[in-house]
């Protein structure tokens, strides 16, 4: 196993890479290399930040294109945390609207509050619920709290592609799923067991 946790300048890879750490994962890479990708089992993108700098660093890096080749080409399990999942989609409004990866369709915009009880960014522990069968979920209840930290969401075109939900600011997609590509919109690496749960799932891909 080889788990490249892509280093673009946009997060704090300690706490990812040790959360990979504790929950049985081999071969830890944390790579400013594209090339690193060739050799890849498992892919982790993270991200804290605007969309639009995201994207610049990673096409100032040259990962792009590398990136895409070991998704789309030879189906490299993909894990996108927090901006990391907002990255996945065709374009973003942050920072001006800016294309993203395109791996999952749909645009990242800015959460609208419900109710006067809601503050954005939104921070802290919230419920996610599943609202199809995959594996990223295994061993873990619906309902079960995360980590969050984040004042955009994506919105999925495809329903197919929506993993789970939260119920905050009405509701909005908390994770995503196409073939290969997998999104959190919260922080696994800082959700304690379940977090540690569903990377262990990841990693059995």
């Amino acid at each position: 196993m080889k788990v490249v946790v892509i280093d673009y300048g946009m997060s704090n890879l300690g706490s990812v890479s040790h959360a990979l750490i504790e929950c049985g994962g081999e071969g830890i890479t944390l790579s400013d290399n594209p090339s690193e990708l060739q050799s890849a089992t498992h892919i982790i993108l993270p991200g804290v930040g605007s969309f639009r700098d995201g994207m610049v660093n990673l096409k100032r890096y040259k990962w792009v294109g590398p990136l895409k080749k070991a998704v789309q080409k030879d189906k490299v399990p993909l894990l996108g945390i927090c901006l990391g999942m907002q990255l996945l989609s065709s374009k973003g409004v942050e920072g001006g609207e800016t294309e993203g990866l395109n791996f999952i369709s749909g645009t990242v915009e800015k959460l609208q509050t419900s109710d006067q009880n809601e503050r954005i960014p939104h921070i802290g522990w919230n419920e996610v619920y599943p609202i199809q069968n995959n594996a990223l979920f295994e061993n873990i209840c619906p309902g079960t709290d995360f980590y969050f930290v984040h004042s955009y969401h994506f919105i999925v075109d495809n329903k197919d592609d929506v993993l789970s939900t939260t119920p905050y600011c009405k509701k909005f997609v908390s994770s995503v799923c196409s073939d290969n590509v997998f999104g959190t919109q919260f922080h696994p690496e800082k959700s304690q067991r379940p977090g540690f749960q569903l990377l262990s799932n990841f990693l059995n891909f």
